[in-house]
C-alpha cells in the first residue's frame, strides 16, 4: 500500500506573471485553500502518512505551511533557477525510501485519481487522460499492452498519441533508483532535465503501465489560459463530481429530448433557496448567457438571451420579433418547419411558405426561385437545422449564402443540433438560432434561448411588439442592463444548465457529436440487420434522431413496443409523418454505443416475439433472424 507522495514544487511560475511574484503557483487559490493543500488534503484523505515537497522558488510559503501538516518535509532545490524537476526529485532521494505517489504542485484533480493509483497492483502506472485540448499538454506514446513508449510537447515528435499526460504518477522504489541512475548520467548535459524525459529514458528497462481515464476532471496550471479554465470549468466540474451523494437511477432515454443527463446535472439542481434577483444568480445566467454564445459565435458580435420555457418559446420569439412588415420565407420539410408557419399565422405575419419532402435535401435553386419570384419583399428566410421529425439535416451554410446574396436575415432553429453538431453563425450567415437546454446540451428542460446577432437584434427596437412575454429585444435590453430575466426564471433549471454547459466545454462539440455518432451507427446497422429501413439517406443524415419505418404486420403495435421498452430503461418516441407509419430513436444525453448495442438486442428479441423476424424469412427467404 503507498503510505508516501511526492510533490514537485520548486518552478517559479513565470507564465503566471504577477499572480507568482509574491506566491509559488501552488498557493493559486480557486476556493477556500490553495490549489496545493486541496492536493494534500487529497492525498490524507486516501491513507498517505508522508509528503515530501520538493521546493525552491519561494520556498518559506511551503515551510509555512508545513507547520499545519505535521505529514510535511520540505526539501529545498537551491539551483531551482537553473534546474529541471529531475534535479528536484533527484535531490530528494535521501528522504525517499519506498514507492510513491509523484504529483505536480499546480494540478487539481478528482480524488478518485489517486484511488486508481493506490489500487493498482502493477509497480509503475502513469496517469493519463484523453486529450484534453489545452496548451502545454504532454502527449504520450504507449505500446500494444500500454506500456510507455514516448512523451513530447510535440505531435510529431511521436510515432502516434495515445493519450495525454496527468501528471500523476505512481513510482515504485527500484523505478525511482533507475530513475536517479539515469538523470546522474545526464546532468553533465543537461540539468533542465525533466522528470518525464527520465521516465522516457528509463522505459527501455521498466515497464511503465499508462493508465488512460476518459472521464477524468484536471487541469494544470500553468498560465492564465488554464487559470481561466480552471476557474469556468475544471474545478466547478471536479467539486461537482466529489459530491458524496448516491446514484440516481438511470433511464436511457432514446426520444429526441429531454435527454438522458448526468447525475452531476441532476444534483446541480440541488441549491440553497435563492431569489433570482440577487447578484449571485445573475452571475450564474451571465455565465450561461456567455457560453452558449461562445459555443457558436463572437460574443462581441452576438449574445443569447435567456427565456423560461421549451424550445418553441424561442422559436416563437424570434419569428414574433424580429419580421416586420416584409415576408419571412418559411421553410416547412417537416413537423417543425410546419409548427413556425403556425406561429407565422397565429401573429399575423406576412409569411411565404416553402414546402420540401421531410425525407429528401432540400432544393436550393427552388428556394432561390422562389426568392426572386415573389410579388412580396423578403426581408428573413426561417429554417430547421435538423429536422426532427425524421433526422434530415438541412444544408444551412448553403441557406446561409443565399440569404447573404439577397440581403436576407436567415433564422434557425437548431433545436436538435446546437451542442452536437458544429455551427458557427457568423459563417453561416445566421441572424438568429433558437434552442433549449434538454437536447444536446444534456440538461434539463425548461430553458430556452436565442443567440443573435447584436447588430441585427438592435434593428428591432423600432418594430411594434406582437408579445409581451417572449419579446426579443425587451428581454435583451433588460438583461444587458441588470443580469436578469424580466419574469422570474427557473432557477435550479439553470444551475442544472450551468452545469450541463461545463460538460458539454468539457467534452467538445465535436468529440460529443462523434459519440452521438458511434451510436447512431450501431442503430443504423443494428436496424437494417433486423431488416428495418430508415427514411432519411445517410448522406443527408444528422445522426442525432433516426425515423424507422414501422414493422409492417398485424402483430406490431407501437404503444406495446414503447411499453416493452419501457420496462427495460429505455424510451422511444412515435413517428410524426403523415401518411407514414414511423417510430423514432434518438442517440443523443449521456449515452454510449454501448446503450445503444444493448437496445438494438432487446429490439431483435421483442420482433422475435412478435413473429416479424419469422414472417421476414419466410418472405424473404432470409436465414438470418
Amino acid at each position: 500500500m503507498i503510505k508516501t507522495a511526492v510533490i514537485l514544487a520548486a518552478g517559479m511560475g513565470t507564465r503566471l506573471g504577477e499572480r507568482t511574484k509574491n506566491q509559488p503557483k501552488g498557493f493559486l487559490m480557486l476556493d477556500e485553500k490553495p490549489i496545493v493543500e486541496q492536493s494534500i488534503c487529497k492525498l490524507l484523505e486516501m491513507g498517505i502518512e508522508k509528503i515530501v515537497i520538493g521546493t525552491g522558488y519561494l520556498a518559506e510559503a511551503y515551510d509555512r505551511l508545513a507547520t499545519r501538516y505535521p505529514q510535511i518535509a520540505c526539501v529545498r532545490n537551491d539551483e531551482y533557477e537553473k534546474t529541471g524537476s529531475m534535479y528536484t526529485l533527484y535531490h530528494l532521494k535521501n528522504h525517499i525510501s519506498d514507492d510513491f505517489l509523484l504529483l505536480e504542485s499546480d494540478l487539481i484533480y478528482e480524488k478518485k485519481a489517486l484511488d486508481i493509483l493506490i489500487n493498482n497492483k502493477r509497480p509503475d502506472v502513469i496517469l493519463a487522460s484523453e486529450l484534453t485540448g489545452s496548451d502545454d499538454a504532454v502527449f504520450i506514446e504507449a505500446d500494444e499492452y500500454r506500456f510507455l513508449r514516448n512523451m513530447a510537447k510535440k505531435e510529431n515528435e511521436l510515432n502516434h498519441i495515445y493519450a495525454e499526460l496527468v501528471g500523476i504518477t505512481k513510482i515504485s522504489y527500484p523505478t525511482f533508483q533507475a530513475m536517479c541512475k539515469f538523470a546522474e548520467m545526464s546532468f553533465d548535459d543537461d540539468l533542465k532535465l525533466d522528470y518525464e524525459h527520465a521516465l522516457v529514458g528509463i522505459s527501455h528497462q521498466v515497464n511503465l503501465y499508462v493508465h488512460k481515464l476518459d472521464d477524468l476532471a484536471w487541469c494544470e496550471i500553468d498560465n492564465e489560459h488554464h487559470l481561466l479554465r480552471a476557474q469556468r470549468y475544471i474545478y466547478p466540474m471536479i467539486k461537482a463530481k466529489e459530491k458524496n451523494v448516491p446514484p440516481v437511477k438511470r433511464n436511457i432515454l432514446l426520444n429526441p429530448g429531454p435527454a438522458t443527463t448526468t447525475d452531476t446535472v441532476k444534483y446541480a439542481q440541488v441549491v440553497p433557496d435563492i431569489c433570482p434577483r440577487e447578484e449571485e444568480f445573475g452571475n450564474v445566467m451571465q455565465f450561461i448567457s456567455d457560453e452558449l454564445t461562445k459555443f457558436v459565435a463572437d460574443p462581441e458580435h452576438y449574445t443569447t438571451v435567456l427565456f423560461g420555457g421549451s424550445g418553441t418559446a424561442a422559436v416563437e420569439a424570434i419569428l414574433s420579433s424580429v419580421v416586420g412588415e416584409e415576408a419571412v420565407l418559411i421553410v416547412n420539410n417537416g413537423a417543425y418547419g410546419k409548427r413556425m408557419c403556425q406561429i407565422a399565422k397565429a401573429y399575423g405575419l406576412n409569411y411565404i411558405e416553402y414546402r420540401s419532402r421531410p425525407d429528401e435535401p432540400l432544393d436550393l435553386a427552388a428556394i432561390e426561385a422562389m426568392i426572386q419570384n415573389s410579388a412580396r419583399k423578403i426581408s428573413h428566410l426561417a429554417v430547421v437545422h435538423n429536422e426532427t421529425t425524421t433526422g434530415l439535416l438541412n444544408d444551412i451554410e448553403s441557406i446561409g449564402r443565399l440569404c447573404k446574396k439577397y440581403q436576407i436575415q436567415m433564422i434557425v432553429d437548431a433545436m436538435s443540433s446546437f451542442g452536437a453538431i458544429p455551427i458557427d453563425m457568423e459563417a453561416m450567415n445566421i441572424s438568429y438560432l433558437a434552442a433549449s437546454s434538454n437536447k444536446n446540451l444534456q440538461g434539463m428542460a425548461g430553458v430556452a434561448f436565442v443567440v443573435a446577432k447584436k447588430d441585427h437584434l438592435e434593428m428591432t427596437k423600432h418594430l411594434r411588439p406582437r408579445n409581451f412575454y417572449l419579446h426579443l429585444y425587451s428581454q435583451y435590453k433588460y438583461f444587458l442592463e441588470t443580469k436578469q430575466m424580466r419574469f422570474t426564471p427557473p432557477v435550479q433549471t439553470l444551475y442544472a444548465l450551468k452545469q450541463a454547459i461545463i460538460e458539454t466545454r468539457l467534452e467538445g462539440i465535436e468529440k460529443r457529436y462523434e459519440r452521438y455518432t458511434k451510436s447512431w451507427e450501431v442503430l443504423i446497422n443494428g436496424i437494417t440487420r433486423l431488416g428495418l429501413t430508415h427514411l432519411v439517406k445517410k448522406e443527408h443524415h444528422s445522426r442525432i434522431i433516426t425515423a424507422i419505418m414501422e414493422p409492417n404486420i398485424p402483430s406490431y403495435d407501437f404503444q406495446e413496443m414503447h411499453n416493452y421498452f419501457y420496462r427495460h430503461g429505455y424510451t422511444i418516441y412515435p413517428g410524426k409523418l403523415e401518411g407514414q407509419n414511423t417510430f423514432r430513436v434518438a442517440n443523443i444525453g449521456d449515452i454510449t454505443y454501448k446503450d445503444m448495442e444493448l437496445f438494438v438486442n432487446l429490439l431483435e428479441q421483442y420482433l422475435i416475439s412478435i413473429g416479424y423476424c419469422t414472417e421476414r424469412k419466410e418472405i424473404h427467404g432470409d436465414s438470418k433472424t
